[in-house]
């Protein structure tokens, strides 16, 4: 096989509704070939079938109305594959751009796998001395002519110039070794397809493993997605059922997340929607439980158990926990009540009051079930024992905001309604109302309460 730097090259640019393949769609290609020393440019616009958010208009120009008559990607899909044909695929941050195309082409039933080539990492390796690496630096670095920024065509030309001027500058043995560095691809398993890996980015995200048929296996999340994903085929697994996993993945996918808190609420809602075969504790939680107290008799409180659906969202001030079933609410009482040596029957967990509960029997209890100790003094213990399940009561009398990146989370009464990037997509979620309350939102929200800020009334009005 000849050497990279002598195989034909495609210079390729994307611009898309979106950061994360999975959802987001195309909508302006640029292909750049270089092959033989002769230069050929190309580019379209697609037809996203999707709103194109607000603020990707602002960043690209690309509006609706522009791709209103465009054609769609399934429209142009063999073309772009005859301009790829046989070329490098190169990039600026190749795993965005080769990820991106690779998913559009799937969709439409077309395998695409070729040689990449990320300029980021090819700028990284021959410029060390330089502090950024990105699109704008580079032009600025190598006096680049500046064509339109955000539009495929000008990237996709810049990245072309810039090829042009390392070939021309670089000695033959230091582009080769750097060639080589930027477009090497980690060690994966034989049953993987080790394209899929181009794809993954740096940063924080959610990432989905599918098996034979496109089986759902394991939703996860990361601050550092790439090296996640890669720990997973890593060849010393402790775990049986780590290496089982890592036997079974055909396919990876990520979403690209704001923040930590995006990419919880991203992993906890695709677990439910999805059912991987791998997630367990995620999987099912809707109907959810708790405990409250109520008053039996003058001073004697008693632990009663509500299901979450029973409830006003939020706005009970006396909630001890949140389980997944009755038995489990049980056995976490009972184990509570032998710790802190209360009553079984007093806590409704057996028999009745008069008579002495098997915990007394083995001196585990103080007797409040024999009269040996008060039913308020019972209580009060009780109550100093559920302390730290109590759960936090909504905050507010109207849906808040939680800011993170370029997103707003939108969340009422623990329920999360969504995240908006702009006002119209703000008044969207409000007017969709308030979901069914999901334990795993909740534990997510309130560890972040401090952060939350209530909308305006003019908001909400």
């Amino acid at each position: 096989m000849p050497a990279l730097s002598d195989r034909p090259l495609a210079f390729v640019d994307l611009e898309t509704t979106g950061s994360t393949a999975s959802v987001d769609r195309i909508t302006e290609i640029a292909i750049v070939t270089l092959v033989d020393g002769v230069s050929q440019s190309w580019s379209q616009l697609v037809n996203p079938q999707r709103h194109i958010p607000e603020f990707i208009t602002r960043l690209t120009g690309i509006s609706d109305a522009m791709v209103a008559a465009a054609p769609s990607f399934a429209e142009i899909a063999a073309e772009v594959c005859q301009r790829l044909d046989g070329c490098v695929f190169v990039a600026h941050n190749a795993r965005f751009d080769y990820g991106f195309l690779k998913s559009e082409l799937r969709r439409v039933g077309i395998d695409f796998r070729a040689a990449v080539l990320c300029t980021v990492k090819l700028s990284r390796r021959l410029y060390p001395q330089s502090a950024r690496h990105n699109l704008d630096s580079v032009i600025e670095r190598h006096g680049i002519v500046r064509r339109e920024r955000h539009r495929a065509l000008g990237d996709a030309l810049a990245i072309h110039d810039f090829w042009r001027i390392v070939a021309a500058s670089q000695p033959p043995a230091a582009l080769a070794a750097a060639l080589q560095e930027a477009a090497e691809k980690p060690s994966l398993p034989a049953w993987l397809d080790a394209t899929d890996v181009d794809a993954l980015p740096e940063g924080c995200g959610v990432y989905l493993f599918f098996g034979e048929n496109g089986l759902p296996l394991y939703v996860g999340k990361s601050l550092h997605l790439r090296r996640r994903v890669l720990a997973h085929f890593a060849a010393d697994h402790r775990a049986a059922r780590e290496m089982a996993l890592a036997q079974q993945v055909r396919r990876i996918e990520t979403i690209a997340c704001a923040g930590e808190v995006d990419a919880l609420l991203c992993e906890a809602r695709l677990v439910k929607e999805l059912q991987p075969l791998h997630n367990r504790q995620l999987r099912r939680n809707r109907d959810c439980c708790s405990w409250r107290l109520i008053e039996r008799s003058p001073g004697h409180w008693q632990p009663e158990l509500v299901q979450a659906r029973d409830l006003e969202r939020g706005g009970q001030q006396a909630l001890y926990g949140l389980y997944t079933s009755a038995r489990q609410a049980r056995t976490a009482l009972t184990k509570l009540a032998g710790e802190h040596a209360l009553c079984l029957s007093m806590l409704g967990l057996e028999g009745s009051p008069g008579k002495a509960c098997f915990a007394q029997q083995l001196g585990r209890c103080r007797g409040a079930c024999i009269g040996a100790e008060s039913p308020v003094q019972h209580s009060l213990r009780l109550q100093q024992a559920l302390a730290g399940w109590r759960l936090q009561s909504w905050p507010f009398a109207s849906p808040a905001l939680l800011a993170e990146g370029d997103l707003q989370h939108v969340v009422d009464h623990w329920c999360h309604l969504g995240s908006a990037r702009d006002e119209a997509e703000l008044a969207e979620l409000l007017d969709h109302g308030t979901p069914a309350f999901d334990r795993d939102t909740y534990r997510i929200l309130v560890k972040h309460a401090a952060r939350l800020r209530a909308l305006p009334a003019a908001v909400t009005a």
